[in-house]
Formats: C-alpha cells, structure tokens, sequence
C-alpha cells in the first residue's frame, strides 16, 4: 500500500515564493506570465472608468485598487485584478471581501476565474463578479443575492449602476471598450 503525501501550504510558506502565484485552499496556481497588452489596457480603462464615477466624498473608506493580494484565509490568497474594497487598512494585504471584483480574462486564466475564482467570491459575499472579455470587448456582471451570484447581464455598450452599494459608482462599458472597437 502506497500512501501519497499531499503538501498542504499556507499564507506564510506564500509569502516566500519568487515568482506570480496564487494559493487556492493550501495549493499553490502559477500565475500566467505578464498580461498581453490589451488585458493591461482594458484594466486602466476600467480602473479610470471607475474611479472617475467614484464619489469619495460619500465613500471615504472606499479604494478601487489593481492587483492586491486578497488573504481569504491561511490557505487561499487570490490576486483579483481590479477590486473595490471598504473598510480595510491592512497595509500588506485584503483582509475582507471586496465590493466589486474584476478579472479580466486570457486563455490562461478564464476556466479558473469562471469556476474555481467565481465560486471563492460568491462563498466570501463578494458583491458584484465582473468578468471581462478582451477579444469579445464583453463583460459578465454577476451580482450576489441570497448567497448566490445571479448574472445580471453581459456588457458591452452599457452603463452599470452599483445601486445596492453604499458607494455612489457606476461602470460605462462604452468609454471602458470604445479606444478598443475597430
């Protein structure tokens, strides 16, 4: 009889690694290499989009932020790609679930954002899960209700209202696609 011994890793064997990685319930997932270029600037558009729709004044302890390592518990640590985040000053990482989560998605990534990601952030009542097309120039906007992500629509040309947040925020899908529309 042959007995397999699984490592099981943790926030603090994490922190140690060289490299881009995430941690998914003590496994550690290689992180693909650097972004093409449309996914860098889809991900600045939305990020401008976003913070310009923004009403700080309203939303003081409110921060949209890129590629922050998110600490779920001691053995998952996501890196979202753009999130909006409130009420958390822990300086060397997320300590609660975002508001909003955006991934935006390459052929590297997107069966884990749409299976493994999308189930992580519905469990931890993340409140919106946006994922983001770049060849389609289309996202998929899920929103949390009873404990479940419900698609409330794709977009491409449409204005999203974040209606149930306390922050005063809205996402233009035209002005976040339209440098990118041939």
């Amino acid at each position: 009889m042959s007995v397999v011994a699984i490592l099981n890793y943790t926030y603090d064997d994490y922190v140690n690694w060289e490299g881009e990685w995430e941690l998914i319930e003590g496994i550690p997932v290689s992180m693909a290499p650097a972004p093409m270029r449309i996914h860098q600037n889809i991900a600045t558009e939305l990020l401008f989009v976003l913070k310009s729709s923004l009403d700080e004044e309203s939303c003081p302890k409110c921060m949209l932020s890129y590629e922050n390592d998110w600490k779920v518990s001691e053995e998952t640590v996501l890196r979202p790609d753009i999130v909006l985040v409130c009420d958390d000053e822990h300086e060397a990482y997320l300590t609660k679930a975002p508001k909003i989560v955006v991934e935006i998605l390459s052929p590297s990534t997107a069966k884990k954002d749409e299976t493994v990601k999308f189930d992580i952030y519905e469990a931890e009542g993340v409140q919106y899960y946006i994922l983001v097309y770049p060849d389609d120039l289309k996202a998929k906007v899920y929103s949390l209700k009873d404990g479940k992500f419900i698609k409330v629509a794709d977009f491409t040309h449409e204005v999203l209202d974040f209606d149930d947040l306390e922050c005063n925020i809205t996402l233009d899908f035209k002005k976040v696609f339209q440098r990118f529309r041939h």
